[in-house]
């Protein structure tokens, strides 16, 4: 492998004129917080059991058919 020309780049990355400086290791972009997740819906439950009840027949039918 041939070896790079020149100077190399700085091992860490360079500040950008009028940005904010970059973020310790380990820190995260602030962002806000996810809003709490709805509970599921009887309709949801049915289609769940429903689905499960077709894979499962099918599965049967085609292990027995």
């Amino acid at each position: 492998m041939r070896e790079p020309s020149g100077e190399r780049p700085p091992s860490i990355p360079y500040h950008v004129v009028g940005a904010p400086p970059p973020l310790p290791d380990g820190d995260r972009v602030p962002c806000p917080a996810r809003p709490a997740r709805a509970p599921l819906a009887r309709r949801q439950y049915a289609y769940g059991v429903v689905i499960a009840l077709v894979v499962l027949v099918l599965l049967l039918f085609g292990i027995l058919g």
